[in-house]
Protein backbone atom coordinates (compact mmCIF):
# COMPACT_ATOMS: atom_id res chain seq x y z
CA UNK A 1 0.00 0.00 0.00
CA UNK A 2 0.84 2.93 -0.94
CA UNK A 3 1.99 5.91 1.74
CA UNK A 4 0.43 9.54 1.01
CA UNK A 5 2.49 11.81 -0.66
CA UNK A 6 4.77 14.32 0.97
CA UNK A 7 4.97 18.20 -0.06
CA UNK A 8 7.94 19.81 1.09
CA UNK A 9 10.55 22.42 -0.01
CA UNK A 10 13.51 20.42 -1.57
CA UNK A 11 16.39 20.35 -0.17
CA UNK A 12 20.25 19.37 -1.09
CA UNK A 13 20.17 15.75 -0.99
CA UNK A 14 17.59 15.66 -3.45
CA UNK A 15 19.34 17.78 -5.82
CA UNK A 16 20.34 15.03 -8.29
CA UNK A 17 16.64 13.78 -8.35
CA UNK A 18 15.27 16.87 -9.04
CA UNK A 19 17.32 17.08 -12.21
CA UNK A 20 16.16 13.84 -13.33
CA UNK A 21 12.35 15.22 -12.92
CA UNK A 22 13.87 18.33 -14.82
CA UNK A 23 14.65 16.02 -18.17
CA UNK A 24 12.17 13.62 -17.94
CA UNK A 25 9.66 17.53 -17.75
CA UNK A 26 11.54 18.77 -21.01
CA UNK A 27 10.87 15.38 -22.52
CA UNK A 28 7.52 15.74 -21.85
CA UNK A 29 7.28 19.30 -23.47
CA UNK A 30 8.78 18.04 -26.44
CA UNK A 31 11.97 20.84 -25.31
CA UNK A 32 15.68 19.96 -24.80
CA UNK A 33 17.71 19.73 -21.48
CA UNK A 34 21.04 19.54 -21.24
CA UNK A 35 21.73 18.34 -17.33
CA UNK A 36 25.57 20.09 -17.43
CA UNK A 37 25.46 22.53 -14.55
CA UNK A 38 22.64 22.36 -13.23
CA UNK A 39 23.33 21.09 -9.85
CA UNK A 40 25.51 24.05 -9.00
CA UNK A 41 23.24 26.32 -10.53
CA UNK A 42 20.20 25.16 -9.22
CA UNK A 43 22.14 25.07 -5.53
CA UNK A 44 23.27 28.43 -5.85
CA UNK A 45 19.73 29.78 -6.79
CA UNK A 46 17.35 27.72 -4.27
CA UNK A 47 19.90 27.75 -1.27
CA UNK A 48 21.06 31.05 -0.95
CA UNK A 49 20.63 33.79 1.83
CA UNK A 50 17.28 34.80 -0.43
CA UNK A 51 17.07 32.78 -2.54
CA UNK A 52 15.22 34.10 -5.99
CA UNK A 53 13.68 30.18 -6.79
CA UNK A 54 11.69 28.17 -4.56
CA UNK A 55 10.77 24.31 -5.01
CA UNK A 56 8.36 22.08 -4.18
CA UNK A 57 9.06 18.58 -4.22
CA UNK A 58 6.47 15.63 -4.08
CA UNK A 59 8.32 12.49 -2.41
CA UNK A 60 6.03 9.23 -2.05
CA UNK A 61 7.14 6.29 -0.96
CA UNK A 62 11.19 8.02 -0.56
CA UNK A 63 11.03 8.92 -3.97
CA UNK A 64 10.35 11.89 -5.75
CA UNK A 65 7.82 11.92 -8.13
CA UNK A 66 7.06 15.40 -8.79
CA UNK A 67 7.83 19.44 -8.48
CA UNK A 68 6.99 22.98 -8.42
CA UNK A 69 9.37 25.85 -8.91
CA UNK A 70 8.03 29.14 -8.32
CA UNK A 71 9.75 32.73 -8.79
CA UNK A 72 8.12 36.17 -6.89
CA UNK A 73 7.67 38.84 -9.46
CA UNK A 74 5.81 42.25 -10.33
CA UNK A 75 4.08 43.38 -12.33
CA UNK A 76 3.74 46.87 -13.46
CA UNK A 77 0.13 46.84 -14.71
CA UNK A 78 -1.57 45.62 -11.36
CA UNK A 79 1.24 47.55 -9.53
CA UNK A 80 1.93 44.97 -7.14
CA UNK A 81 4.05 41.33 -6.71
CA UNK A 82 2.70 38.24 -7.93
CA UNK A 83 4.07 34.56 -7.86
CA UNK A 84 4.90 33.01 -11.44
CA UNK A 85 4.88 29.47 -11.37
CA UNK A 86 7.44 28.32 -13.28
CA UNK A 87 7.16 24.05 -13.69
CA UNK A 88 4.69 21.62 -11.85
CA UNK A 89 5.32 18.26 -13.24
CA UNK A 90 4.38 14.94 -12.37
CA UNK A 91 5.65 11.89 -13.56
CA UNK A 92 3.17 9.54 -15.32
CA UNK A 93 2.57 6.85 -12.79
CA UNK A 94 1.71 9.85 -10.20
CA UNK A 95 -1.00 11.48 -12.29
CA UNK A 96 -4.59 11.07 -11.42
CA UNK A 97 -3.83 10.81 -7.99
CA UNK A 98 -4.93 14.59 -6.42
CA UNK A 99 -1.02 15.83 -5.74
CA UNK A 100 -1.34 18.37 -8.62
CA UNK A 101 -3.94 20.26 -6.57
CA UNK A 102 -2.46 20.16 -3.41
CA UNK A 103 0.99 21.39 -4.78
CA UNK A 104 -0.90 24.33 -5.92
CA UNK A 105 -2.55 24.52 -2.59
CA UNK A 106 0.75 24.39 -1.24
CA UNK A 107 1.50 27.26 -3.13
CA UNK A 108 -1.47 29.21 -3.02
CA UNK A 109 -0.12 28.81 0.66
CA UNK A 110 3.65 30.19 0.42
CA UNK A 111 2.21 33.04 -2.19
CA UNK A 112 0.25 34.78 1.06
CA UNK A 113 3.88 34.32 3.12
CA UNK A 114 5.28 36.74 0.14
CA UNK A 115 2.49 39.03 0.11
CA UNK A 116 1.48 37.53 -3.13
CA UNK A 117 -2.41 36.99 -4.18
CA UNK A 118 -2.14 35.96 -7.76
CA UNK A 119 -0.39 32.88 -9.72
CA UNK A 120 0.63 32.76 -13.15
CA UNK A 121 1.98 30.19 -15.39
CA UNK A 122 1.82 28.27 -18.72
CA UNK A 123 1.58 25.17 -20.16
CA UNK A 124 2.18 24.52 -24.16
CA UNK A 125 -0.68 24.18 -25.81
CA UNK A 126 -0.62 20.75 -27.04
CA UNK A 127 -0.68 19.65 -23.23
CA UNK A 128 -4.72 19.39 -23.04
CA UNK A 129 -4.93 17.23 -19.88
CA UNK A 130 -3.36 19.98 -17.83
CA UNK A 131 -5.54 22.47 -19.63
CA UNK A 132 -8.82 20.79 -18.36
CA UNK A 133 -6.70 20.61 -14.54
CA UNK A 134 -6.00 24.18 -14.62
CA UNK A 135 -9.83 25.29 -15.89
CA UNK A 136 -10.87 23.11 -13.09
CA UNK A 137 -8.64 24.62 -10.23
CA UNK A 138 -10.80 28.12 -11.40
CA UNK A 139 -7.16 29.17 -13.82
CA UNK A 140 -8.01 31.53 -16.40
CA UNK A 141 -6.38 31.48 -19.53
CA UNK A 142 -4.58 34.34 -21.14
CA UNK A 143 -3.13 33.16 -24.72
CA UNK A 144 0.07 35.22 -25.87
CA UNK A 145 3.05 33.91 -27.46
CA UNK A 146 6.34 33.46 -25.75
CA UNK A 147 9.41 34.84 -27.21
CA UNK A 148 12.93 34.01 -26.24
CA UNK A 149 15.86 36.09 -27.22
CA UNK A 150 19.45 34.90 -26.73
CA UNK A 151 22.17 37.16 -25.53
Amino acid sequence: MKKEPIIRFVEKRDLQELIVLCELHAIFEKSQYDPKGKSEGLENYLFSENPPLFCLVVEWNHKLVGYASYTKQFSTWDASYYVYMDCLFLTENSRGFGIGEKIVERIKKESQKLNCNTIQWQTPEFNTRAMKFYNRLGGISKTKERYFLDI
